[in-house]
């Protein structure tokens, strides 16, 4: 199976698959688009690439019509409405609160000013004006400000630190507006990485999030980064943390799939080991997702992120027919790992989905024998 993942990167540098995998027993090979053959994703209701949803991990049609209303009218009133009702410690005003503040961000980038209509995310600034002592406002505003960091300056530099000291100010502010609310703490865990907070600073910080949500799971992938080689700790920290979270996971809790998210985080830049995928601890790692997506609720917020990274990993597994299993559940939104560290997201998810077909149907899949 070596060509399948030559292929791969073939694909990804600039060509769009497509239904062009031909579906063979004992083998995977590209085939002309269009040929009698070829694995299609459509035969299995996935939507085309162009209409993949990147904003999103997973449907919320109330935020969807929010946000849609908020950006067309550039009023802050629904925005606010919404997340004061949306209950505090779960994780869907996480999600919310991201949501808000990324679109402000990238309004800001589309349109940064000198236009008869003014800047981009105007409404966030109108809104924490006319509503300083608005909690959601408040959270809104500080994540706006770590995402104006990370995507606006360069790590290490003066303004990087000053807009994510403004941006510490700014989640000590939504902080004091609602006590009891994890989502300003949540927000500081970026601004600890970007900062360097030392251990025993972000152990405190870690703590605040405990008392208040300690099963959060957005929050747990939020720290991981911190404790993540490449950041402030190292593999062994970030599996140890992450192994931690998954053993005192309460039944039906997402956190036993965090050993996954670790594994991913450490992934090598080049694998030279033909095995790597079916080694002891990702097998463990994917084996801990897939009980935690099992037991999870159906509608919990974080389980289409968990589904995402799983279909990742089971088609570098060649585990063709569990990677279908996720995508029947996800197809359509692809605003998640690892599909968001890509330059077009949709595109990235799009390969990985065609080898899944053609993979399943190699084997002896189709359309017929997949459970919706």
């Amino acid at each position: 199976m070596e060509i399948l993942w030559v292929l791969m990167a073939v694909v990804m540098i600039g060509a769009v698959l497509g239904p062009v995998l031909l579906r063979r027993r004992g083998g995977i090979r590209q085939v002309a688009p269009g040929a009698p053959d070829a694995a299609d994703p459509a035969n299995y209701g996935f939507l085309r690439q162009e209409e993949l949803d990147i904003r999103m991990p997973g449907p919320d049609g109330d935020l969807l019509d929010v946000l849609d209303h908020v950006q067309r009218s550039q009023g802050w009133q629904a925005a606010s409405q919404l997340l004061a009702g949306t209950e505090t410690h779960g994780e869907r005003r996480w999600q919310r609160v991201q949501a808000f503040a990324g679109a402000a961000s990238l309004e800001l980038k589309e349109r940064p000013g000198g236009v008869s209509e003014g800047p981009g995310g105007q409404w966030l600034r109108v809104w924490r004006a006319e509503m300083p002592k608005d909690a959601g406002g408040a959270a809104v505003h500080a994540e706006f400000l770590v995402q104006q960091a990370w995507r606006t300056s360069t790590q290490g530099t003066d303004e990087f630190r000053i807009i994510l000291e403004e941006a510490k100010d700014a989640c000590g502010q939504a902080a004091l507006l609602a006590p009891g609310d994890p989502v300003p703490y949540i927000i500081e865990l970026s601004i600890a990485r970007g900062l360097a907070y030392s251990r025993e600073e972000f152990e405190q910080l870690w703590l605040k999030i405990l008392d208040r949500a300690p099963a959060h799971m957005g929050a747990h992938l939020a720290a991981l980064h911190y404790w993540c080689e490449k950041w402030h700790g190292s593999r062994d920290l970030a599996y140890s943390f992450a192994e931690a979270a998954a053993a005192r996971a309460p039944r039906g809790s997402l956190l036993a799939a965090l050993p996954l998210f670790a594994v991913y985080e450490h992934l090598p830049e080049v694998n030279l080991v033909r095995g790597f995928y079916q080694s002891e601890v990702v097998t463990k790692a994917v084996e801990g997702a897939l009980f935690a997506v099992h037991a999870a609720r159906a509608d919990d917020p974080m389980l289409a992120h968990v589904r995402h990274l799983l279909v990742f990993f089971l088609v570098r597994c060649e585990r063709w027919s569990e990677a279908m299993n996720q995508l029947v559940h996800v197809d359509g939104h692809v605003g998640a790992l690892p599909w968001t560290l890509s330059a077009d997201p949709a595109a990235d998810y799009a390969v990985y989905r065609a080898l899944a077909v053609a993979g399943y149907e190699a084997n002896g899949g189709s359309p017929a024998t997949l459970s919706h």
